[in-house]
């Protein structure tokens, strides 16, 4: 019998710092328990890289759902379900006669920690399809047997761990004996887990509670059991029976009515001059300030959009990142002073010219874009940094209204695998930037994760302290991106560095039926990404 890859990894695992979890076989994704060819190029992947770090995080909740299993003597339990990202972790909730305690959160753990020292193997079993099927369904897990329905290869790979058997979407560790970092927490009504970040994957991060951002995956949660399409097979269900057309108007209903739920609060506040509006990118925002503006003009306000984009300081004195290249999503990328100045002359009723930055030349230029605020006018202002208050450092605090819009994806693959909000975010952007800058999936891939570095440190860190938060996501818009995403992945080849990337994207497309974009409306924030829509943006 031959060696398998994880015997290399053990005798190679001096040279690397982190712990090995995969293995890339000439340039193909290998779990560890496959077998190895001394006569291919093999590079092993750590939990510090965000593949890896993905592939711990998944073989963790495999191993809390193996220990709830065992935990679970009385059978309470109907289901376990993987609810969506908070705070490093996964949110979780149990359905059936059951809520967790601290005492089962205890057990819990100590079941996990103890499979851990036992370095128990998960194994990968090819089953038949119908076979499948008929395990899940047995076992209760119905979003499993209803996604499986539309699945066109005649096997699935099922996981077994110490008797438990569950379906993942992406790669696993070969067993338990690295999944020691973790911890468990109670919040609401379920359990966070709380798993490490590839920047320090021996470390669980601190559990911060996102109470804003919770309430709001909450009631997008909410919104798709509503509209029944809070998983992939239930989506998939709708696009077979033809009513995709009113579940997507009934989507922007609900979207229209939280941006006017936003402008009511707005009207509380007589004080509000200036909207601040931040997000991470393919959020949405252009289309949102629109879609917002339009609301205030429908409650007497006269908004006026302003990108921070435009006080860019000169080329020359943009700050640069480590690799000498000009940081445009630094802070001090922006002229703080002169937008403090021109916002609190305009506060104070002065007539002020606008500057709009010349991106081809690196220059703020001055076109007689005159402003003067009366009674009625309000500043809608967008960028990366406007949750910041070291960016309106000058302006009082009751004239800033602070929105915080994301994607926040709430639909999942099923009940044990989410659909990342990051990869939503993701899908977005490679359609737009192919769409309006003719740039390549390659070239967005290759700088998605500078994108993230950035967002991880300019945004994220500040959405708590947003007065309102927005979610942009709509749980069918995959299917509508899946036509215009596939091809462009598709032309990224082996030799290239992003190609395990487009990869795993084109595998996890596998899963939507396509849907056309044609009854989309044309004010949907998903039309900044297919285009049609009625701005400009």
């Amino acid at each position: 019998m031959g060696k398998v890859l994880a015997q290399v990894a053990e005798e190679s695992k001096d040279s690397y710092k982190d712990a090995i979890i995969l293995a890339s076989v000439n340039g193909k994704l290998k779990e560890l328990n496959e077998d190895y060819d001394a006569d291919k190029k093999i590079e092993f992947i750590t939990t510090a890289t965000s593949i890896g770090n993905e592939t711990y995080r998944r073989s963790v909740v495999l191993l809390m759902l193996a220990a709830i299993n065992k935990v679970d003597s009385s059978g309470k339990i109907d289901r376990v379900v993987v609810e969506y990202s908070l705070s490093k972790g996964l949110y979780c909730t149990f359905e059936g006669k059951f809520k967790p305690t601290q005492e089962f959160i205890s057990k819990v753990k100590s079941a996990m920690h103890e499979m851990v020292e036992k370095d128990l193997p998960i194994k990968k079993e090819l089953m038949k399809l119908s076979d499948a099927i008929q395990l899940f369904k047995e076992r209760g897990m119905t979003d499993k047997t209803s996604l499986f329905k539309y699945r066109r290869s005649s096997f699935v790979n099922v996981y077994d761990l110490d008797g438990y058997k569950d379906y993942f979407y992406g790669y696993m560790a070969p067993s338990t004996g690295i999944l020691g970092v973790f911890d468990i927490y109670l919040y609401d009504e379920g359990i966070v887990l709380q798993l490490p970040v590839k920047s320090q994957p021996l470390v669980v991060p601190e559990f911060k509670p996102q109470e804003k951002l919770f309430n709001v995956l909450k009631e997008s949660t909410s919104w798709a059991r509503m509209l029944g399409m809070s998983t992939v097979g239930e989506l998939n269900n709708h696009i077979t029976n033809g009513d995709m057309t009113s579940l997507m108007l009934t989507q922007e209903a609900l979207q229209e009515q939280k941006i006017v739920e936003i402008v009511n609060e707005i009207k509380l506040r007589p004080h509000t001059k200036f909207i601040m509006i931040a997000g991470p990118s393919s959020s949405g925002k252009t289309t949102f300030s629109h879609r917002l503006s339009i609301q205030l003009m429908a409650n007497g306000y006269k908004p006026h959009p302003i990108a921070v984009d435009n006080y860019f300081v000169e080329r020359e004195q943009t700050p640069v990142d480590e690799n000498g290249d000009y940081n445009y999503e630094d802070l001090h990328a922006v002229d703080i002073e002169l937008f403090n100045k021109h916002m609190t002359q305009l506060l104070n009723g002065e007539r002020v010219e606008l500057p709009e930055f010349n991106f081809k030349f690196g220059r703020k230029e001055y076109n007689g874009n005159f402003l003067q605020l009366g009674n009625d006018d309000i500043l809608v202002i967008e960028g990366i940094h406007c949750l910041n208050d070291e960016l309106s450092y000058s302006l009082p605090n009751d004239s800033k209204f602070k929105i915080y819009i994301s994607a926040l994806t709430q639909l999942n693959v099923d009940e044990h695998n989410r659909v990342s909000t990051t990869d939503g975010r993701l899908l977005r952007r490679l359609v737009r930037d192919y769409r309006t800058r003719g740039a390549s999936a390659k070239q967005t891939l290759s700088m998605w994760e500078s994108v993230r570095r950035g967002e991880e440190k300019n945004i994220f860190p500040f959405q708590e302290q947003a007065d309102v938060m927005f979610n942009s996501a709509m749980p069918y818009e995959p299917c509508v991106l899946k036509p215009f995403v596939e091809p462009i992945l598709f032309r990224i080849t082996e030799e290239d560095p992003e190609y395990q990337e487009a990869n795993r994207l084109l595998k996890f497309m596998n899963y939507f039926l396509p849907c056309g974009y044609e009854n989309v409306p044309i004010d949907s924030i998903l039309r900044e990404f297919v285009g049609g829509g009625c701005f400009k943006v």
